[in-house]
């Protein structure tokens, strides 16, 4: 603890808060602490051993307890206070706060290491109110929502304003997802709990200064630690909520664009899918399911009988197929629809000043805004929702809710539009969630949406990163979008598979993205009619390589569907950047071009026209083996590899564990009852494991209810001896209805001279590297393998 008092005193010689600040007093009351000072007063509560809130509350303004994005109850844990003439310390196992008395200075620790400290902490600038603190010159700090800026974020003033980028290639300064949460290098975050419009301003002025400006609202930030970024993000998902174990179809094929006519082109779609045998399980309608056309319409949200005369025959028709129907729908009702007399005379828009209905024109055409914040806009809005699930609809589809144009003079219930502008699009997904759990509680919600605020993710929502443009630029710009969105708790963050803005026809482009796509959380391909985005539409040759990328995904659904189960357990995001597994790296720290897809897939996408090599780095703690070769590469080494047009370079960690099937046409064939489970050897690495997480992949908490098998499997190799041995068991919840299996082992990176199962001697195919071993599985039991070298 002197340590840190040193540290401290050290800090405040060049660092010293506002002058003008004076301590007066500081009480404990029911585990928080109290700080009252000149202008206003502390309130520094702890969440949890790594999670600690603080709140400074100016002279003239009461404490607002609500937030909108934690959900987390503090712990009922010891943080220790203690007090003498210089200093007050705050302490948990995880976090210490130091508040110096005089000159006031807050300062926050992570096992004696300074993190950061207040500057001037409260200030006031243009009506502005403002929170800013010093930072390490050397850290890279992520964070702000959705940006194509480049991952060290250190530099720029990021405004607070969910706002679409159409058309967006290698950079966006503003997009849909503002979050106003900043990560460090340090491994550290800091979340400014306040949802009102700002900027969030990362050292601009080089002055090593972190800085937080609002326009009104909480001035609460929480800063969280992890001994690991999965700690971390553990942590920070703990804090604003996990999100919900998606249903298995959602990790499989979409086809969708802007937009299908008719029900017959809906039909005739779905139609080549089946005859070409490429799987698919769901198809996306755009806006034309209520409208012909594109402007005027908007806020019927009900069928055109004209274009889609059976819709709920159409429905039952694809259900039957196992194809899901997802319908957009979007916040704005038109003077213009069916709908505008009805929610004027309902009174769920937001209004004016004079509490009319507030219009205004938008490319769509003159408009108002549903008020989700009032209960009887939510009402309204759900029960549209309720009637078309009941139609037999399996997902909603949210556009436009930054809100796309939301002008400063709207009133809704819960504020002036800029104070809920940037949770419009996170409460919209809320009364879409909380409307499931009340009137569909046993369905998992499917809710695309590309707005939304810190925690949205605990509603289930799927976000995309907008109108990106369709061009190299476009998917360049995607690995940095949704590795950082992951790390703020949006681990689903994907992107419209070729691209969506303009008429840029490139096949190349198209398959390089799809092959991207197998390793990222949405594979749902979406873009103008221009050019064609289902595989179904291209050319033979273009249909053949896309095919074959869409048969991966669903080859791939045993690993990522235990990806999902992960993400829905720990927080854990899908896609990771490179310095989750060398945190102490600084050559990592800003790397975007390759990524880890879970823990054991590395993957490099070609983002650029006619490579033919490219340069990678293999992270040190295992040597790593070519997804489709099997070649290997040394850990800890940067090499030069070839790059060929049927696959992206894909790398799978040596010691790893890998479950696939064979190709299904939709994730209702899908089974465990027959599967390969890939084991990928490797000298260096003497001990691993992995598992499989089964469930009925529809239903909600099967987890927590027991509907759930999770299956493990470990590697362990003995050197000297030359054996690997291999135990496959299972952990089966009670109310699990679990099956015998037929497991195709298949053992990479070896030459075997025999092999036992449980003891007996058995026969093996062997190839070039590979062996394959037929393993019966009896539910309830274990199997061991045994390999002799």
């Amino acid at each position: 603890m002197k340590k840190i008092f040193f540290l401290l005193f050290i800090t405040s010689l060049s660092f010293a808060q506002n002058a003008n600040r004076k301590f007066i007093s500081c009480k404990e009351n029911k585990g928080i602490l109290e700080i009252s000072t000149s202008d206003g007063f502390y309130l520094i509560k702890p969440y949890s051993d790594k999670i600690i809130e603080t709140s400074f509350i100016p002279k003239g303004q009461s404490f607002n307890p609500i937030s909108e994005a934690v959900v987390l109850t503090p712990k009922k844990r010891a943080s220790k206070v203690s007090e003498n003439k210089k200093s007050i310390t705050l302490s948990t196992s995880g976090i210490v706060v130091s508040i110096q008395k005089f000159p006031f200075q807050i300062s926050y620790f992570n096992q004696q290491k300074l993190l950061f400290s207040e500057k001037n902490g409260y200030s006031k600038k243009d009506n502005n109110e403002i929170l800013d603190f010093n930072i390490d010159s050397s850290e890279v700090l992520y964070g702000g929502g959705e940006r194509a800026l480049g991952m060290n974020r250190r530099g720029n003033r990021l405004q607070l304003y969910n706002r679409a980028s159409y058309g967006y290639e290698t950079h966006a300064d503003l997009m849909n997802f503002c979050i106003p949460m900043v990560l460090s290098s340090k491994i550290y975050a800091v979340h400014f709990d306040n949802s009102a419009i700002g900027y969030l301003d990362l050292d601009s002025k080089k002055d090593n200064t972190l800085e937080y400006e609002t326009i009104s609202g909480r001035k609460t930030y929480q800063v969280i630690v992890g001994d690991s970024w999965t700690d971390l993000i553990s942590n920070y998902t703990d804090l604003t909520g996990k999100q919900p174990l998606p249903a298995r179809w959602t990790l499989g094929n979409f086809s969708s664009r802007f937009g299908y006519h008719s029900q017959e082109e809906v039909e005739k779609t779905i139609k080549k899918f089946e005859d070409d045998k490429i799987p698919v399980d769901a198809i996306i309608l755009d806006l034309y399911w209520f409208g012909k056309e594109v402007k005027g319409t908007m806020g019927n949200l009900a069928w055109d009988k004209d274009k889609f005369p059976h819709p709920t025959k159409m429905i039952a028709d694809l259900n039957a197929k196992g194809v899901k129907t997802v319908l957009i729908t979007e916040p704005f009702v038109l003077t213009t629809s069916s709908k505008w007399q009805e929610a004027v005379d309902k009174k769920i828009l937001a209004t004016d000043d004079k509490g009319n209905p507030f219009q205004y024109d938008f490319y769509f055409g003159n408009t108002g805004i549903i008020d989700i914040f009032k209960p009887e806009g939510a009402s309204w809005f759900w029960n549209i929702y309720k009637n078309l699930i009941n139609q037999g609809v399996g997902g909603l589809w949210g556009d436009l809710g930054e809100p796309e144009v939301f002008p400063s003079e709207a009133r809704t219930a819960a504020g002036k539009a800029d104070e809920v502008h940037n949770i419009y699009g996170h409460n919209w997904a809320k009364l879409i969630a909380e409307g499931y759990k009340k009137d569909f509680p046993k369905v998992r919600p499917f809710i695309l949406m590309r707005a939304g605020f810190s925690g949205s993710q605990r509603f289930g929502m799927m976000p995309w990163s907008g109108d990106v443009s369709r061009s190299w630029g476009g998917l360049q710009s995607q690995t940095e979008i949704a590795l950082q969105m992951g790390m703020q708790g949006m681990g689903y963050m994907h992107s419209d598979l070729g691209g969506f803005a303009g008429d840029y026809f490139d096949n190349e482009l198209y398959i390089r993205w799809l092959q991207y796509g197998v390793f990222q959380p949405i594979f749902r391909p979406h873009a103008q009619e221009d050019v064609a985005s289902e595989p179904v539409y291209k050319d033979i040759i273009t249909k053949a390589k896309a095919k074959k990328q869409v048969e991966l995904r669903y080859q791939l659904l045993p690993y990522n569907y235990t990806l999902a189960f992960e993400n829905s357990q720990k927080g854990t995001p899908l896609m990771r950047p490179l310095f989750f597994e060398e945190p102490n790296n600084p050559k990592l720290a800003t790397v975007c071009e390759s990524y880890l897809w879970g823990n054991d897939f590395l993957v490099t996408p070609i983002t650029k026209p006619g490579i033919t090599s490219t340069t990678i780095y293999f992270p040190k703690n295992n040597n790593w083996y070519d997804f489709y070769t099997d070649e290997k590469q040394m850990a800890g080494t940067t090499a030069t590899v070839s790059v060929v047009e049927d696959h992206i370079p894909v790398y799978v960690r040596g010691g790893a564990f890998i479950p696939m099937i064979k190709t299904i046409l939709n994730t209702s064939k899908y089974s465990l009852d027959n599967f390969d489970l890939h084991y990928y050897f490797d000298a260096k690495t003497t001990n691993s494991s992995g598992n499989l997480y089964n469930d009925n992949g529809t239903t909600t908490f099967t987890f927590e209810k027991g509907e759930y098998e999770l299956l493990n499997f470990n590697g362990n190799f003995n050197g000297n001896g030359k054996v690997i041995v291999l135990k496959l068991d299972s952990e089966i919840g009670k109310n699990f209805q679990s099956a015998d299996k037929n497991v195709n082992l298949i053992i990479h990176n070896i030459k075997a001279k025999t092999i036992t199962v449980d003891g007996k001697i058995v026969a093996f195919k062997a190839n070039k590297n590979t062996v394959e071993i037929p393993v019966s599985w009896k539910k309830g039991t274990g199997v061991e393998i045994k390999i002799q070298l």
